[in-house]
């Protein structure tokens, strides 16, 4: 009888120890997007609380119960993300088509004139460009060795270049972080060191913001695949130790 007693301690600790590590496996993944999505919606809404100040204003003489409703916190921010999300969607729709390709021509000739807001404005550009088009010779989702050469992590390839001295190939890899993707490192690594994978960017960061927990069945790590020009065979090449 002692003895059982002496044990409901040690049970209970276990138990509570249990709980507490699934508790928090539950709650990382949902405070994780919770934060994604509440930043996302304070961005929207602060660009579109001032645009919604300035209606209420313009309406308070004539339909001062409307002007009351629209100054309510609450509406201000679903309305103005409401808003901002139509416009973006405007603003899609416009680039797609000759008018709206012109018109953001014109705005970005004004930037160019700019220099500060020349630099982030191209920079920023040119590496949403990069990631939308497939670098010359690799794939966009690559494996390199990092930290250390007993390692590989996932990286995006954003562009490809030569070695002025050498001629040798290398690639610029940008490696994202778990969970915050928007945060990582930047490596510049030869060509030849690269195992490129036949995952997607959408797969590449699925893998990384879960930690781990969503990928594809299968990756290539000890051979790159590569894929023809307007073909869809896969070949194995050997990879950087192995070449």
């Amino acid at each position: 009888m002692h003895a059982r007693l002496r044990r409901i301690p040690s049970a209970i600790r276990i138990r509570f120890q249990k709980y507490l590590v699934a508790g928090i496996l539950t709650i990382i993944p949902i405070w994780v997007t919770w934060l994604l999505v509440e930043f996302l919606f304070r961005l929207l809404s602060s660009r579109g609380a001032a645009l919604i100040h300035e209606l209420s204003l313009s309406i308070r003489p004539h339909a001062p119960g409307i002007a009351s409703w629209l100054e309510q916190e609450w509406f201000q921010s679903v309305f103005s993300a409401l808003l901002m999300i139509v416009g973006l969607t405007v603003v899609g729709w416009l680039t797609s088509h000759i008018a709206g390709q012109r018109l953001i021509a014109f705005i970005e000739s004004l930037v160019e004139r700019i220099p500060l807001v020349k630099m982030v404005y191209g920079a920023v550009k040119q590496l949403i460009a990069a990631l939308q088009a497939r670098p010359d010779g690799v794939q966009r989702v690559v494996l390199i060795d990092f930290p250390s050469p007993e390692m590989k992590t996932v990286g995006l390839v954003t562009r490809t270049f030569e070695d002025a001295d050498t001629g040798r190939r290398l690639a610029a890899v940008y490696v994202p972080t778990t969970p915050n993707p928007t945060s990582g490192y930047l490596e510049i690594v030869p060509i030849e060191r690269i195992t490129s994978t036949a995952w997607t960017v959408d797969e590449a960061m699925n893998f990384i913001i879960s930690g781990g927990a969503v990928a594809p069945d299968q990756v290539n790590y000890d051979h790159s695949v590569c894929e023809l020009e307007g073909d869809e065979v896969a070949l194995d090449v050997p990879a950087a130790d192995e070449a």
